[in-house]
């Protein structure tokens, strides 16, 4: 799978388990909503800066992130 469709789905999925829509999400990382569906599904090649806004938004560590199926 490609890794930018992997990326977008793993911050789906606990965007999803944490209760949080796409709106709130790209708010709290200080990031477009529209920006933010396209990295969801997979069509942004996202820079290190923002992975790491919405890993914060998201309140996980980088290693808890990339720690998934989706990335073996």
């Amino acid at each position: 799978m490609d890794i930018k469709v992997s990326f977008g789905l793993r911050v789906r999925e606990l965007r999803k388990a944490k209760g949080i829509s796409q709106e709130g999400l790209a708010f709290d990382a200080d990031i477009d909503r529209t920006y933010m569906n396209s990295v969801e599904n997979g069509h942004r090649n996202i820079s290190i800066r923002n992975i790491e806004k919405i890993l914060k938004a998201l309140d996980i560590p980088f290693s808890d992130f990339f720690n998934s199926s989706q990335f073996q």
